[in-house]
């Protein structure tokens, strides 16, 4: 007998201060890991993770950070945003796919600046959607 699992999307982004390896890599963990904790899943609850990145970040692919974050049996895919006119910049985005009960609500997450992109999915420092 086969399980049916249902599986939904998650979406997130962050902003970093510089184009730097390091800062990049630790934004795209952080991400991860809050999205992943506000939603009460592990890493084996993911089934895939799409990251884009604006043009002004190339020092590094954010999966690094969600493999740091836990992410190593995941496939991810890295792409780089197209350079639109007053977008935010040094942004991470990531859209993740999940094995989750279609009933329990998805909180997506916008960390540092990014909350400007969705400030009505905010998710606060304690974890709780504003």
């Amino acid at each position: 007998m086969r399980v049916v699992q249902e599986f939904r999307a998650i979406r997130g982004a962050i902003t970093v201060e510089a184009d730097e390896r390091a800062l990049v890599i630790a934004a795209a963990k952080e991400l991860t890991e809050t999205i992943l904790a506000a939603n009460g899943l592990k890493p084996d609850d993911v089934i895939s993770a799409i990251f884009t990145s604006t043009a002004d970040l190339t020092s590094e692919f954010p999966a690094v950070g969600a493999r740091e974050a836990g992410l190593v049996n995941v496939a991810l895919l890295c792409a780089q945003e197209i350079p639109v006119p007053g977008s935010q910049p040094r942004c991470i985005r990531v859209l993740l796919h999940v094995y989750m009960d279609a009933t329990r609500p998805v909180r997506h997450v916008y960390l540092r600046d990014a909350v400007a992109l969705r400030p009505d999915w905010v998710e606060t420092s304690k974890g709780e959607s504003r």
